[in-house]
């Protein structure tokens, strides 16, 4: 009978388990996860009787370049609030400049000795208490309406009391600031969310106001294209880099599962349902960057028609 060497037994052991936990490990070891696909929507296939039937209508996408935009809530001012605002400012600013005048009135007079020392103290103490009363206006002033506004009140609560402008007023979200002002914004109004008007800068709040924790900015806007006290959206144009795209017209794009969507014609007599960004909105539709070019022919008239056949399963009656 051989007798195996008692080192050569155990080296022999020591390699079989090793093997079997290599095998163990390969064996256990998880699958790596398999990478999801874009959700794609299915086709709608309609012939071109069927679309001629249906009044399907086709167009091309208008190029566009889209200049970035941060966005904002405000409302149009009420020119009653912005004069009364005003006339407070204004007021103050008349006591100071009164009392200064009264001032250096008894300082003229004390010095010929034809006023009392009580009189220029009097005066003086009427010039402190009047000269912290319009600091503080100004203060209140610049914070609820901007160092801008502060300067050119004359011109323009005359423009806005005259109503050949408007001004608005336009909050960011609360936490939000900007770098720099806007030089812009395209202002929308609640009550026609088809078309917006420009809204010129004329400036913006001190600092970030400490109820709202929110930077304010007012813009002009030339007419009375806006009613006074509406509420509004505002698009302040931002620096960056333009980004290339299309407008989509707001008559192709479909609402559904909370989304927005427009039928693009993939062939002849195919079309797919693309969900369109409702976030940028222009004068003539919807901007926009990916998945849509200006070569692409979309739906324009007749896309619920598709929706329905979609949601059918692809039956159109």
């Amino acid at each position: 009978m051989k007798i195996v060497p008692k080192n050569l037994f155990l080296f022999a052991l020591l390699a079989a388990v090793a093997l079997t936990g290599c095998s163990k490990s390969a064996t256990d070891k998880p699958a790596a996860p398999e990478k999801s696909e874009p959700e794609k929507k299915a086709g709608v296939t309609l012939d071109a009787e069927t679309q001629e039937r249906l009044g399907l209508k086709l167009a091309t996408p208008t190029a566009m370049d889209w200049q970035p935009e941060t966005k904002g809530f405000g409302r149009v001012i009420d020119p009653v609030a912005l004069s009364a605002a005003v006339s407070e400012l204004a007021a103050a600013r008349v006591a100071a400049e009164v009392s200064i005048q009264e001032l250096a009135r008894q300082k003229t007079l004390a010095a010929q000795d034809n006023a009392s020392a009580r009189a220029l103290e009097t005066a003086k103490a009427a010039f402190s208490l009047a000269n912290s009363a319009y600091a503080a206006a100004e203060a209140k002033f610049k914070l609820e309406w901007g160092s801008a506004l502060a300067d050119a009140t004359s011109e323009i609560i005359s423009d806005v009391s005259n109503r050949t402008k408007a001004l608005v007023r336009i909050d960011l979200p609360a936490g939000e600031t900007l770098p720099s002002p806007p030089v812009s914004a395209r202002i929308i109004a609640m009550t026609d969310e088809t078309k917006s008007v420009l809204g010129e800068f004329a400036g913006a709040t001190e600092g970030v106001n400490p109820q709202t924790q929110s930077q304010s900015y007012f813009f002009s806007v030339k007419g009375g294209a806006l009613p006074s006290g509406a509420a509004v959206t505002g698009f302040l144009k931002i620096s960056g880099a333009a980004v290339s795209g299309v407008v989509v017209p707001t008559g192709a794009v479909l609402r559904h599962e909370g989304k927005g969507w427009a039928y693009v014609q993939s062939e002849t007599n195919q079309f797919v349902r693309v969900e369109i960004p409702l976030d940028r909105l222009t004068d003539g539709g919807w901007f926009v960057a990916e998945n849509i070019s200006a070569t692409n022919h979309i739906v324009v008239s007749g896309a619920q028609t598709i929706l329905s056949a979609e949601l059918s399963g692809g039956k159109q009656d």
